[in-house]
């Protein structure tokens, strides 16, 4: 700190780093925590949620019920797997690419060449069979 005030070290870094120099809020609180002898430039382990990871078990597991039963809910997977209900439903989006529909876990729609392709491929059937009936 060298005697600067805050404004004076909230100046030097802005002039140093421009315009990604910290907010003042950040220098007062830095200030703060060196008036107080705490010199870590590490953060401190904070209490909260665990991360959670989505293996390959768990996310066939999850398609597995849904094969099953396409009407399950997200609520219901999560009570029998005693996985939360938020990493279900991003399992079950993110992952699987499905989505809820008329009370049925569904595909997401087709991307523009899967869409053409089918529409191709029937429209070959359609002529195939047009032409043996007559």
């Amino acid at each position: 700190m060298q005697g600067k005030t805050l404004k004076e070290i909230h100046a030097i870094l802005t002039e140093a780093l421009g315009e990604h120099a910290p907010l003042y809020a950040t220098v007062k609180n830095w200030v703060t925590q060196f008036k107080r002898g705490d010199f870590s430039t590490c953060d401190v382990s904070r209490p909260g949620r665990l991360i959670t990871v989505t293996t390959p078990d768990i996310i066939d597991q999850i398609h597995k019920l849904i094969l099953e039963d396409r009407r399950i809910s997200a609520k219901s997977i999560a009570k029998q797997l005693g996985i939360s209900r938020e990493r279900i439903e991003s399992t079950i989006h993110e992952d699987l690419d499905l989505r809820k529909l008329s009370a049925k876990w569904v595909p997401k729609c087709l991307n523009a060449d899967q869409k053409r392709s089918t529409v191709q491929s029937s429209e070959k059937t359609l002529k195939f069979f047009s032409a043996r009936s007559k």
